[in-house]
């Protein structure tokens, strides 16, 4: 136990400790509120920095550095001194000594909140999670950018025309906000940077497929955002497919119950999961992989291990699988529980809150000048909608330098019609070994 004690390195305190694990928009914002509360405040994470997701499609389509949307978890609380912060993962709970289970060893809590985000959901198709390109991470974001320009590289060395073709189209699968963003951001390479980088090619028979399963894009939109996503997605090129599932993909035919296509790019951005970790009841966990939470997010069966975020599920009439897994959501969590939680350090256990979720609207953009805004009763599509979302994702940003960084890459792109960013710095190469377990773990 002492060798143990040592790896974690923890100093002993009289002091309770909350232990609070990934560093997400829901873990960031929860420790943020405990800045002055007389506790020690433990956050665990497998990475040392906060990614801010929204925009990873835009580090896979080659519109931002990966380190302009990622921000060093220790710099964000240099100030605070009751943080502490261990990289590491967490391989399971047991509540029953209040520990967690590490890669560096044992961690005792007082409290225990689980923020620990989504994983893809492939729907139990392997064949699709182990060929298919997911986006949840930097890593993976890099991944899917040096697999587009690997094939693009190849396409100019194939003499084979059904082979050629493969290379260059690109299939989306899912109509929400990442789908949707993806293929908007692919359809301007398609018209404004790959006829520069590869003029041999003949890119009018790049195709570009979006697929959806429901009857139409957005589903959570309203309808005339819905309908003014797709028609914007059309008159850019990409071919909207409604109404449709993939069952199969072999790296290079995609499978539907309408068509097939043929294309070695399969980006995955059909459902997410919440990321449990093992030790939990089993009936503390539900069908999505999310932890069932009373008003309190507390986890149904704990009385002192919550869960925020999109992991968490709070099961009510109006929401009877939860509320939906965004960072506006994940971010009203926390602040909720960092109230809670000071109540019950300061024994004033009548003043806890119940959740309620404030809907603030939604936003998607689909292109230059080409955005989506519901917000209450204003519903805006267009130029005015693409500002709204450019100022609300700089806003969101951490740190002054990433906002900078970022709005500096957006007027560039907008005054040049360019994208510098098209580099392959790691080949990205699948081993016929690898599957989705083996990714899941890394």
């Amino acid at each position: 136990m002492n060798h143990i004690k040592t790896r974690i390195n923890l100093p002993e305190t009289t002091q309770k400790r909350i232990v609070i694990v990934g560093g997400g928009f829901a873990g960031i914002e929860l420790a943020k509120s405990l800045r002055d509360l007389n506790a020690q405040v433990l956050m665990i994470d497998k990475n040392n920095y906060h990614t801010f997701q929204p925009l990873l499609y835009q580090v896979a389509t080659a519109g931002l550095e990966p380190d302009s949307i990622a921000f060093p978890i220790r710099k964000i609380f240099k100030s605070h001194k009751n943080f502490y912060f261990r990289m590491a993962c967490v391989n399971e709970i047991r509540p029953e000594t209040q520990t967690i289970v590490t890669s560096i060893g044992d961690v005792r809590y007082d409290y225990l909140v689980l923020a620990t985000g989504s994983d893809t959901n492939f729907f139990g198709n392997q064949n699709v999670a182990h060929y298919s390109m997911p986006m949840k991470s930097i890593a993976e974001a890099l991944d899917l950018r040096s697999l587009i320009l690997q094939n693009f590289e190849q396409a100019l060395l194939s003499g084979d025309p059904v082979e050629k073709e493969s290379l260059m189209n690109i299939v989306i699968v899912g109509g929400g906000p990442t789908g949707v963003e993806m293929a908007g951001a692919i359809a301007e390479l398609k018209k404004h940077i790959l006829p520069k980088d590869y003029p041999e090619l003949n890119l009018s028979a790049m195709k570009i497929c979006l697929i959806e399963a429901a009857p139409r894009l957005l589903g959570t939109f309203s309808d005339k955002g819905s309908g003014k996503t797709q028609e914007f997605l059309t008159e850019m090129g990409v071919t909207v497919m409604l109404n449709t599932q993939v069952k199969d993909y072999n790296g290079e035919v995609v499978v539907t119950q309408n068509a097939n296509i043929n294309s070695k790019t399969l980006i995955w951005a059909a459902g997410v999961s919440g990321a449990p970790v093992k030790g939990m009841k089993a009936e503390s966990v539900n069908r999505g992989s999310r932890y069932l939470v009373d008003e309190y997010n507390r986890v149904i069966g704990y009385d002192n291990i919550f869960a925020i975020g999109d992991v968490s599920a709070h099961i009510t009439e109006e929401n009877p699988k939860g509320l939906p897994m965004v960072a506006p959501v994940a971010m009203q969590h926390a602040e909720n529980l960092g109230h809670n939680l000071k109540a019950i350090f300061n024994n004033k256990v009548s003043e806890l809150k119940p959740f309620r979720y404030h809907d603030k609207g939604s936003m998607a953009t689909i292109g230059r000048n080409k955005a989506i805004a519901d917000i209450g009763k204003f519903h805006s599509q267009g130029f005015l909608a693409w500002v709204m979302w450019m100022f609300v994702h700089l806003f969101m940003l951490i740190g002054f330098r990433n906002r900078v960084i970022v709005f500096v890459n957006w007027l560039w792109s907008y005054a040049i019609y360019d994208r510098g960013i098209r580099l392959i710095i790691r080949p990205f190469k699948r081993t016929s070994k690898e599957t989705y377990e083996v990714r899941k773990a890394s």
